[in-house]
């Protein structure tokens, strides 16, 4: 066996570079991380080595490269995703992909060649028996951290028991089919510039829509090669051509574009270049670099391509709303607490990673005032090759008085030469002539980037300098204006090695004054009268050690940090020391909950487990998964104390029933797109509607409020409650469902509420109407119009009912609605 390279990458976004040092923190810690990868790709090896006759077992070395790679898979952006190449040593004969989510699974999928012949250990005879390629995704236990094995064939039947399960569900395949829009405009825009017979190239082509769209439009003759690079897609893709009759038609190649060459891969230069790798930045699925190597390497001269340019623009605007997404310093200083985890001369100590968060725009249109027109920041051409790097100057007149907060962007793409054929991802404020905008979808939104501190002041008719710069992957903004030079220097304050980088929506959780009052009067009650106890921060919070540490008259606080570690024990001394507290009094313990014992706690008990609870990672995951700390308090017992305190004290499980007819639009199962039969891959997109009664929708983790229209049709319900006092256990619960509204019932909406103190008085929702978290989003198979019982409508369903279960060995929540 060999290997070549290794990677890591998030399944619904695939960015660059910096996006990993938002998660890892310091180069150091990429290389910790790399060296953690490798072992892990090691052990499996081995695994597989005893198992199969492999040819050869590598010793796989780091490499000091990491570099931003281009990515044949669709994506919906997420702001913690990443995508990065290491290279290791070996042979091109190997390769394996990481894949690993930050969320709910990580999965390695290896693609390797078995020895059909103990006897024979030619290279040669293993690459003539490729057909033995496999996948093994590995799915995590967010509450034990165990891990199991689900290993794809490449070669497996049509009707084996992975293609009937929603194994990318969490992906945004589904939602981008769904966009009709988007199909319409490429259709056009092939049949308009494929007019005669050619070589057609399709780079991430997914499950060959826009290959099968360019075999169409030559007729019998021509050539299509359909690259992609992710072995379950090009599983689908093969049913979907086998479906639609274009087997014979397209050549698929399961490889990267930039691993294929001209007269090995295929047998000439392409012609044209068909290929959709655009995120909602434009470039963070590797648009450049993947252009750049189509043009050296894969294309004529002047080929002709679909899509023709991208231009990106953007807006100034104000919003009190996106202020606090990321400004910590200035929205805690009013805080009664006292606590200040981003105190002044340390901003940066907690802060958000400086580039572009996708977010759609529109339903805070009433929170943001528009201070300039629209601009325009940069064009692409996909006809030509791109540059690695561009800088761009622009001065932008003000169009009202304000306070510039945030850069909200957008593309618009020319999908043919002439154009006539658009499709845009602006916000519904920006209207256009020749542009329409098309229907909610999840796959592409705007951008925001956040102007550092309290933003710049602006008056109407002054201008204001944006220098506007873009790499491989990113695109960042650098604002100016004759603002006095403090205020420039107060935006460029860094805190060195402790600097921790958290998501916008934990950084607005931090500056809130309520949610910090709440924290604040739950552990007060929970410290009153009990002197000295000792303290036990289970979760990665950042706040509550430094909360804990102010109130007790001798701190000594314990941490866990699981997802932290020492980064966060970084910060939190800087924080501590700023605070007027000594440093020692926080410490983290370097092992797992397992692996505690009361030598670790100084031979005491523990009498205040504490936690948000919060876990880094966890933030687009479901709400139920933040359980884990009901799992660790569990393996935590035998050092509790007998009175010992647990907050929260417990968890409320609440659901609501809601119309959300843009959501249900873009999940639901695929018939004929554009003339072509998809409906094989429904199963295994995690599709619903008209769904057959034994088989459920999925439920996935959505902030409500992002999700287009919708309407709460019922009160809030309480379905079951965990009860953290007691050692996690299975849980069972069900609840009458009342409707008040008459309407139609597209899902369930999930979400725990989290009680703070004994008196059931401290209560921290999560809710729908919570911005700053992720809720569960059940989907119905199909849906249902309901009523409340007055309701004069005959058809509606007035009563319902809502089973649940929860599986503490697995951490699994399924949920069964029932109409009655």
């Amino acid at each position: 066996m060999f290997m070549d390279d290794l990677f890591l990458v998030n399944p619904k976004a695939v960015i660059g570079v910096p996006h990993l040092k938002s998660f890892c923190g310091d180069a150091h810690e990429i290389l910790v991380l790399k060296v953690w990868l490798i072992a892990i790709a090691n052990i499996f090896i081995r695994v597989l080595a005893k198992k199969h006759s492999i040819i050869k077992e590598p010793k796989l070395k780091p490499t000091n490269k990491i570099w931003s790679l281009c990515s044949q898979h669709k994506q919906s952006p997420e702001t913690n995703s990443l995508w990065t190449k290491t290279g290791v040593c070996g042979s091109i004969a190997y390769r394996t992909l990481v894949w690993a989510r930050l969320t709910e699974t990580v999965t390695l999928s290896t693609f390797y060649y078995l020895n059909p012949s103990p006897n024979n250990t030619s290279l040669s005879t293993i690459m003539s028996t490729a057909s033995a390629r496999r996948v093994f995704h590995l799915k995590l236990d967010p509450l034990t951290g165990n891990s199991e094995w689900v290993v794809i064939e490449e070669e497996d039947d049509d009707d084996d028991d992975n293609s009937h399960q929603p194994l990318l569900a969490t992906t945004s395949y589904l939602d981008m089919l769904n966009d009709s829009a988007r199909n319409t405009a490429f259709n056009q825009a092939i049949q308009k510039t494929i007019t005669k017979p050619c070589h057609v190239l399709d780079i991430g082509a997914g499950t060959g829509l826009l290959s099968m769209m360019a075999a169409r439009a030559m007729g019998e003759q021509g050539r299509v090669t359909a690259c992609e690079s992710y072995l379950p897609m090009v599983k689908l893709m093969k049913k979907v051509l086998r479906v639609n009759g274009m087997e014979g038609r397209i050549k698929v190649i399961n490889r990267r574009s930039d691993e294929l060459s001209v007269g090995l891969d295929i047998p000439s230069r392409a012609h044209v270049l068909v290929s959709e790798i655009l995120d909602s930045e434009l470039l963070g699925e590797g648009l450049i670099p993947t252009l750049q190597h189509a043009h050296d390497n894969l294309l004529v001269e002047n080929p002709l391509t679909v899509p023709y340019r991208a231009t990106t623009y953007g807006q100034l605007v104000e919003s009190t709303f996106l202020w606090q997404l990321h400004d910590l310093h200035n929205n805690e200083a009013g805080a009664s607490d006292g606590i200040r985890l981003a105190p002044s001369g340390l901003d940066s100590v907690l802060s958000v990673k400086k580039q572009q968060y996708a977010m759609h725009c529109d339903p805070i249109r009433e929170e943001i005032k528009l201070l300039s027109e629209p601009f325009r920041i940069f064009e692409f051409d996909f006809w030509k090759r791109p540059e690695s790097y561009g800088e761009t100057e622009l001065c932008i007149k003000a169009t009202d008085d304000g306070r510039v907060h945030a850069v909200v962007s957008w593309w618009v793409l020319q999908l043919d030469q002439e154009g006539t054929i658009y499709y845009s991802t602006a916000p519904r404020w920006i209207s256009s002539p020749t542009i329409t905008s098309p229907d909610w979808c999840d796959h592409w939104k705007q951008c925001v980037w956040f102007v550092p501190g309290s933003g710049i002041s602006i008056f109407k008719g002054k201008e204001i300098h944006i220098h506007a710069t873009h790499t491989e992957t990113s695109i960042s903004y650098n604002l100016d204006t004759q603002a006095p030079t403090t205020e420039i220097l107060h935006h460029s304050l860094t805190a060195g090695d402790f600097q921790l980088v958290l998501p916008p929506e934990r950084t607005a959780i931090y500056g809130d004054e309520e949610w910090r009052l709440s924290m604040l009067k739950a552990v007060q009650s929970s410290l009153q009268g009990r002197g000295q106890p000792l303290c036990l921060v289970a979760d990665d919070s950042v706040f509550l050690p430094l909360l804990v540490a102010q109130l007790l008259e001798a701190p000594h606080v314990l941490l866990l940090l699981p997802g932290l570690k020492e980064r966060g024990l970084r910060c939190l001394q800087a924080a501590a020391h700023a605070n007027g507290l000594s440093p020692n009094c926080i410490e983290v313990l370097e092992k797992r909950v397992k692996q505690l014992s009361m030598h670790d706690t100084y031979h005491k008990k523990v009498d205040l487990l504490i936690a948000e609870p919060f876990y880094v990672g966890h933030d687009g995951m479901l709400p139920w998964q933040n359980l884990r700390f009901w799992k660790d308090r569990t393996d935590l017992d035998y050092i509790l104390s007998e009175d010992a305190l647990i907050i929260p004290s417990k968890g409320i499980f609440r659901a609501c029933a809601i119309s959300l007819p843009d959501l249900w639009r873009s999940r639901c199962c695929l018939s004929k797109i554009e003339g072509f039969d998809h409906s094989v891959v429904n199963a295994t997109l995690g599709a619903c509607g008209h769904l057959p009664e034994s088989e459920e929708g999925p439920c996935l983790p959505f902030s409500v409020w992002q999700c287009g229209e919708f309407d709460v049709l019922s009160e809030t319900f309480d379905v079951m409650e965990f009860d953290f006092s007691k050692q996690i256990c299975q849980c069972q619960g069900k609840s009458q469902v009342k409707f008040t509204k008459t309407g139609v019932c597209h899902a369930f909406i999930l979400w725990i509420d989290w009680v703070m103190d004994l008196q059931n008085s401290v209560v921290i929702s999560t809710g729908p109407d919570k911005r700053y978290w992720k809720q569960g989003v059940k989907l119905l198979g199909t849906p249902r119009t309901v009523g409340p019982r007055r309701s004069k409508n005959v058809q509606a369903c007035c009563s319902a009912v809502l089973k649940a279960s929860f599986n503490p060995s697995n951490g699994e929540l399924k949920i069964i609605p029932d109409f009655l």
